[in-house]
């Protein structure tokens, strides 16, 4: 779970700032399912500089709550959550100022958008928020206001989320509890997962990933994993302390991301892949296949460049994919292997995606 937050301040010395505005997205990896936002009364003036830069000024304020009126509700919202934001240092070196005034303190993990970006999107020119959702046609509605930046930082964590395929990022929230009976576990696991088409990752104690799994309907695909009597079942069944999900939408790119993340994250107990050696090309140099997303209005596009596989992004923008040095930044890299390229080619032959773009 994240709270992918935004904060505006007065400007200043520092470590005397005071909170303006405050945006929190409680986010569980897939969707938005909480939010606070507010304007706040730092009880000290706005520097000249950040009035002009956010718009906010002492006057907007003098009616607004003051931090220790909205600093249960923080707590609240982030309670479990790793803290994301661009540029975490500060917004967490802010936050915990501030309750640090008030006698509480206030810990929490956390995750730097900026670190992220440079590390999963790299030579980007800037990576400051703004620049850095212009390159991905990310729209920022507000900038330099806490909504606007924290709504822009919830598209690009997705964004990066995608582009993880080592799992590195839901490594670090992944829970490690529930260690009880067999039994009331799994069935508290179960209920927590989707009956969407998708990936499912098994994890241990130390949130290694030991299994993934792939189906139509990860729940029913985990469930009927959690009744079979093999002895690699057993263990998996034993040793299960988190089952982290990620839906794709559709079979093919499921099918794509289990070849890469298997290959990639070695889990223990997954079979060994074996790829034909059979090379495959593709009938068109430049294409785009496009099919259906996660969410209803969302796209999945898989890039074709000069008879080679690229990879694949999601997109719910329509000039994201006219755009190709857009679609570029946004492509997760994948290998353009006789495995893949196998997938793809089974796929297009079986199934009817929902549109294929030659250019």
């Amino acid at each position: 779970m994240y709270a992918i937050l935004d904060i505006e301040t007065t400007g200043g010395k520092f470590n005397e700032e005071g909170i303006t505005e405050i945006a929190i997205y409680k986010f569980d990896g897939h969707q938005i399912i909480d939010q606070f936002i507010s304007l706040v009364n730092p009880e000290i003036d706005i520097q000249p500089f950040v009035v002009n830069l956010t718009g906010i000024n002492n006057g907007m304020l003098r009616n607004a709550p003051k931090f220790h009126e909205v600093a249960k509700r923080i707590v609240e919202i982030t309670e479990g959550c790793v803290i994301v934001a661009h540029n975490a240092h500060f917004d967490n070196r802010i936050l915990t100022t501030e309750f640090r005034r008030l006698g509480y303190v206030f810990e929490r993990k956390t995750l730097c958008t900026v670190e992220l970006s440079k590390k999963l999107i790299p030579d980007l020119e800037s990576y400051k928020l703004g620049r850095l959702c212009s390159s991905l046609g990310i729209p920022v509605s507000s900038r330099h206001r806490a909504d606007g930046d924290a709504i822009a930082t919830v598209q690009l964590f997705k964004l990066l989320l995608n582009k993880d395929a080592g799992k590195e990022i839901v490594k670090q929230a992944i829970k490690i509890e529930n260690t009880k009976t067999l039994a009331p576990k799994l069935l508290s696991i179960l209920d927590d997962l989707p009956s969407n088409t998708g990936l499912f990752y098994i994890h241990n104690n130390t949130s290694t990933i030991l299994y993934i799994g792939v189906g139509k309907n990860i729940k029913k695909t985990v469930n009927q994993l959690f009744l079979r009597t093999t002895k690699r079942a057993k263990i998996l069944q034993n040793s299960v302390v988190s089952i982290s999900y990620e839906e794709t939408g559709n079979q093919l790119i499921s099918q794509l991301k289990y070849t890469q993340e298997v290959i990639l994250n070695k889990p223990q107990y997954n079979f060994k892949l074996n790829s034909r050696a059979v090379e495959i090309e593709f009938s068109n140099e430049n294409l785009l296949i496009i099919d259906r997303g996660r969410t209803l209005g969302e796209k999945s596009v898989i890039l074709i460049e000069n008879n080679e596989f690229k990879g694949f992004c999601y997109t719910d923008l329509s000039y994201q994919i006219s755009n190709i040095e857009i679609l570029r930044t946004l492509i997760s890299p994948m290998e353009n292997s006789i495995y893949n390229r196998e997938i793809i080619k089974k796929y297009l032959q079986k199934y009817t995606v929902e549109k294929l773009v030659r250019f």
